[in-house]
């Protein structure tokens, strides 16, 4: 299959800069990309107002339609997203097929809230007062590196669908997915530069979106570092922002739980995406009482992990995205560290072996800090009130994991537990109908569920007088 999509659907505006695409499995470039300036998002803002006022004035039902319109696209482009996605993030390929799916599925279920958009009637005396939730304008979603595809489409569906038009500034690593599904859009239907993708660079593209006056929100999703940058920026227009941030998500492991069952899921709770992904469950805490129990079980599931090239059917992990990403994996594990080690493949490619970290300081840097790579550390801990300390002495607060057999205990731990996202006897975080979103440095504001669309609205009451003329 060939990737011949190198450049974005809108060329008009010169550009500066141009951003190199590599295959991180292979360190060949895949492709080489235009970078937008701050002349061209400025540009880009003014096509995006005047589409937005014609899109908003479509009747719902029309614009429900052509989202669906869109979401059956993509659904006939998911093998070529997919492996699109594979070349240019390292994904494994079932990962990729999974993410090309969730944009379809996330187009889908916003189109189904766009005629539901629906206000209240308050009570109120001497007339009627209602509610009416309009569309913000122009939306800014600037996307990470490490799921480019379904993060991209968190904020674009709900924001379309909501009656905004929305600027997309991907990664400057994974820009190819992005500008394909913008030319998917166009193809079902979608009015010329309502969805536009300009691939840039943060400080760059990314800055002149947070700090351009006519974007309404910016929807940002990577590290807590730039996310105060975005929050800072923003806040000098007054601007509406959606912060998706760093975690250092717990996987507390009981000693009722299910041991068997634990350690066998812990490899991929930390592994899926390499490692690549806010809520991995980097720490491991197992009660002390099963603690060598557990790491007599993880020892083979983690080893046996297979790593290698992303587009074969059965690699579990594929490389780190970049050369930069691979020295700060490394930055954080010394060579004769004690611990578990799988392997990985040598040669070209970003490459770093699954691993789990024993005998370790709680206060270590690995312990406390996001790494962003396929390592874990375990830690013991002695009753309930040990694992909510430790699970909660962390800066981050986004996801995590309960494993017990004791549903008074899961409920206990799931309130005392400082994240937004936890899972019981489970490592499922995402889930395109529930909400999603951090607490503490975790983020501000909540992604997907049933009020996505709301986020992308004002709220405007209306009085309207019912008293006669006096009399």
């Amino acid at each position: 299959m060939s990737h011949p999509h190198t450049s974005p659907p809108y060329t008009s505006p010169p550009y500066d800069h141009e951003l190199q695409v590599l295959d991180p499995a292979t360190e060949e470039v895949v492709a080489t990309v235009p970078a937008a300036s701050a002349q061209d998002v400025a540009d880009a803002v003014g096509r995006a107002a005047k589409a937005q006022v014609r899109w908003a004035a479509l009747a719902p039902a029309d614009r429900a339609r052509l989202l669906r319109r869109f979401a059956a696209v993509v659904d006939g482009h998911i093998e070529e997203l997919a492996r699109l996605e594979v070349r240019e993030a390292g994904h494994t390929l079932g990962n990729a097929r999974w993410e090309a799916g969730n944009v379809r599925d996330l187009l889908d279920y916003a189109a189904g809230g766009v005629e539901r958009l629906t206000g209240r009637q308050i009570p109120v005396a001497g007339g009627l007062d209602i509610t009416l939730l309009e569309p913000l304008g122009v939306v800014g979603v600037i996307a990470p590196w490490n799921f480019p595809l379904p993060i991209a489409a968190w904020g674009t569906a709900p924001a379309l669908a909501a009656g905004n038009a929305v600027i997309l500034k991907p990664a400057e690593t994974t820009p190819l997915t992005a500008l394909r599904v913008a030319e998917l859009a166009l193809e079902a239907g979608l009015p010329e530069h309502l969805f536009q993708v300009l691939p840039g660079a943060g400080p760059v593209a990314g800055a002149a979106l947070v700090e351009h006056p006519g974007v309404a929100k910016i929807v940002f999703t990577g590290s807590t570092a730039v996310g105060k940058q975005v929050l800072a920026k923003g806040s000098a227009l007054l601007k509406r922002v959606t912060l998706e941030l760093g975690g250092k998500s717990p996987n507390i492991v009981f000693a009722d739980a299910d041991i068997e069952a634990a350690a066998a899921a812990a490899p991929m709770s930390f592994l899926d995406n390499s490692g690549q992904d806010c809520c991995a469950r980097t720490r491991i805490l197992v009660q002390r009482s099963v603690h060598d129990r557990f790491l007599e079980l993880l020892a083979p599931a983690v080893e046996s992990v297979v790593v290698g090239d992303p587009s074969d059917e059965r690699t579990q992990m594929g490389p780190l995205i970049s050369r930069s990403q691979l020295e700060r994996v490394r930055s954080y594990v010394d060579a004769d560290a004690p611990g578990i080690r799988g392997k990985a493949p040598e040669g070209p490619g970003f490459w770093f072996p699954p691993t789990v970290l024993t005998g370790v300081d709680p206060d270590a840097r690995v312990a406390v800090e996001e790494v962003f790579g396929p390592v874990a550390v375990v830690l013991p801990f002695d009753d309930e009130a040990d694992a909510i300390r430790l699970a909660n002495a962390t800066d981050y607060g986004l996801s995590g994991s309960i494993w017990t057999r004791d549903i008074g205990r899961a409920l206990r731990v799931s309130q005392a537990v400082r994240a937004g996202n936890l899972s019981v006897n489970s490592h499922s975080s995402v889930r395109y109908w529930t909400p999603f979103g951090g607490f503490k440095q975790s983020g501000i504001g909540r992604e997907l569920g049933p009020d996505a669309l709301t986020a992308f609205t004002e709220t405007k009451n209306v009085f309207i007088s019912t008293e006669g003329p006096a009399q």
